[in-house]
């Protein structure tokens, strides 16, 4: 069974409904990943506090968003992040995106998931958006092989990389119609975890994963037919 990893972008007390239907969907989570801010911002959220508290609760492994620039951005910058998001929002682990995928370059991040680990980061997500080297599986618990539209998942050959034993394949995928089926996708090109949400453009994480969606509010009396 492919499970879901959900990256949604938006506050809970804006779409506190969509939030729910998340806690509610929790049996059938991989995890949650928290972006209060492109990161865990420069304070502090109260909501996205709540939202995580609850997530744990509910047994969901939160992953703090952070935004490693293929690595450009300083290491101190991004420790600095994952330790806020650690302290501030208890996350148990962290996504890191934005990740290069050649062999050559994973040694910056060797430093990383370790300092990821030592902070207390018990998963670790790279989102590489392609198939990286395998290298790169010494480094994290999940691997995030495919970040792209319906349009071009469809034509990818189901030609599954092999990875370290132990290390999950992921992908996400967005502009997906209702209907299709992303999970048998995703199982048949060596991915045990998965996300489709229907959003398009630069912001296609700011909608619910298909099958996960708010319940729809009873109608008021004297609506009825």
């Amino acid at each position: 069974m492919s499970r879901l990893l959900v990256p949604y972008y938006e506050h809970p007390s804006v779409r506190p409904a969509e939030w729910a239907a998340i806690l509610a969907a929790a049996p059938r989570l991989y995890g949650v990943v928290l972006n209060p801010a492109s990161g865990p911002g420069d304070r502090p959220d109260e909501g996205f506090a709540a939202a995580a508290a609850r997530l744990r609760r509910a047994g969901v492994t939160v992953l703090g968003y952070v935004d490693t620039g293929y690595g450009a951005r300083p290491y101190g910058d991004v420790v600095r992040e994952l330790r806020r998001h650690r302290e501030w929002y208890g996350a148990q682990g962290a996504f890191l995106d934005q990740v290069p995928s050649g062999a050559g370059e994973s040694r910056p991040y060797e430093w990383l998931t370790t300092a990821a680990r030592t902070l207390g980061c018990g998963t670790l997500a790279l989102n590489h958006g392609t198939a990286p080297h395998p290298a790169w599986a010494a480094l994290a618990d999940l691997l995030v092989t495919f970040e792209g539209p319906w349009t071009d998942y469809r034509r990818t050959p189901a030609r599954p990389r092999r990875y370290a034993p132990g290390v999950r394949q992921c992908h996400l995928v967005y502009g997906v119609p209702s209907g299709a089926d992303v999970a048998d996708g995703a199982r048949a090109r060596g991915a045990a975890v998965h996300c489709a949400v229907p959003g398009t453009g630069t912001h296609p994480w700011g909608t619910l994963p298909h099958g996960v969606a708010p319940a729809t509010p009873p109608a008021p009396p004297g609506d009825a037919p």
